[in-house]
């Protein structure tokens, strides 16, 4: 027979990890009741606690790690501030790593639990499609913020913490539709893209799809390789390609506020106007998508709600408190001055 682990005793016991070691190293901050309950499953299996494991746990630090793939992205920036202020607040040190397009998360994430050996790591943007196997590698809690989830990880029971980004394009395109448009592109992130860029693709297609319009693979404005997709340089640049084309579109998605800010500013520069000769609008609520002339339209994600929604779901499985859970906010269609009814 295979020798039994630690999560091998928190899984037939029903607690998580932690309170195995707690009661291992007989710490005062556990139940009675359930600390005899693990050591009886451990004496009953035979388990022999890892010295070098227990000594590794008790050298863990009171940090953070906060790994954000997509740092270009300015939606990013009023969570980050969020993380850092709740982090601080419960005397935990708060650690901001960039992962490059091009990296894995999870196996940087290795490498920084072995390296930095945090308490908790948040996941903040990409795409997932990892297997339960390489997750479990993570022998910490961790949650994945804003992230694109796969039904696998749903299955695997993963804390997350998300809007449906396919449900909320679908809406906002959806609602340019309703306005009359039937000639509608879509400023995308790269063709290769497998993060929340590929959903909001899924999303534009369905509602055209669903008012009888049949998406045309020229209507899609794809990022160009090696470039920040979500910044406005992006947009300006996306939508250029578009007046270029000479295609006669009365309305364009752009996957993200910055993108639609761009591209706003490539027609004017092109001596058009907006919304008169185009309607435009964004995805994610930001600030400045408001304070924009014209306001933008877009679906607001509730940011605030769901950077503390994050924080308590990590505090919450490193206390003990709670278990894995997953949470999914809805979007805000917000009606600006940047879409019209196209009569």
């Amino acid at each position: 027979m295979d020798s039994i682990t630690i999560k091998d005793v928190a899984r037939i016991c029903g607690v998580g990890v932690s309170t195995v070691s707690r009661a291992i190293n007989n710490h005062p901050d556990i139940n009675e009741e359930t600390k005899n309950m693990i050591l009886q499953v451990i004496k009953e299996n035979n388990y022999i606690p890892n010295n070098s494991a227990r000594n590794l746990k008790r050298s863990v630090s009171r940090t953070i790690i906060v790994l954000i793939k997509g740092i270009d992205n300015p939606f990013f920036s009023g969570m980050i501030k969020i993380f850092a202020e709740e982090i601080q607040k419960k005397r935990y040190s708060f650690l901001l790593h960039r992962v490059d397009e091009g990296e894995d998360e999870v196996d940087v994430a290795i490498e920084m639990m072995k390296e930095k050996k945090p308490k908790g790591i948040i996941f903040l943007g990409g795409f997932f499609s990892h297997s339960r196997k390489k997750l479990e590698q993570l022998e910490i809690p961790f949650v994945l913020s804003t992230i694109a989830i796969t039904d696998q990880i749903e299955a695997a029971g993963f804390s997350s913490v998300s809007v449906d980004d396919v449900q909320e394009s679908y809406k906002i395109v959806s609602y340019l539709c309703q306005q009359g448009h039937k000639k509608i592109g879509i400023l995308a992130a790269g063709q290769e893209d497998e993060s929340i860029g590929k959903l909001r693709l899924e999303g534009y297609k369905k509602a055209l799809l669903a008012y009888g319009i049949t998406p045309d693979p020229s209507w899609c404005f794809y990022s160009d390789d090696g470039v920040a997709c979500y910044t406005i340089e992006n947009g300006y640049r996306q939508m250029k390609k578009v007046l270029e084309s000479g295609q006669d579109f009365t309305a364009l998605f752009a996957i993200s506020d910055s993108i639609a800010i761009g591209a706003c500013k490539a027609v004017f520069d092109a001596g058009k106007t907006v919304p008169e000769d185009y309607s435009i609008a964004g995805f994610d609520g930001l600030d400045m998508a408001h304070y924009y002339n014209p306001a933008i339209t877009t679906i607001r994600q509730p940011v605030e709600e769901m950077a503390h929604a994050t924080i308590k779901i990590l505090f919450d499985i490193i206390r003990d408190k709670a278990q894995n859970q997953q949470k999914v906010f809805k979007g805000q269609l917000i009606e600006g001055q940047s879409t019209k009814t196209r009569k």
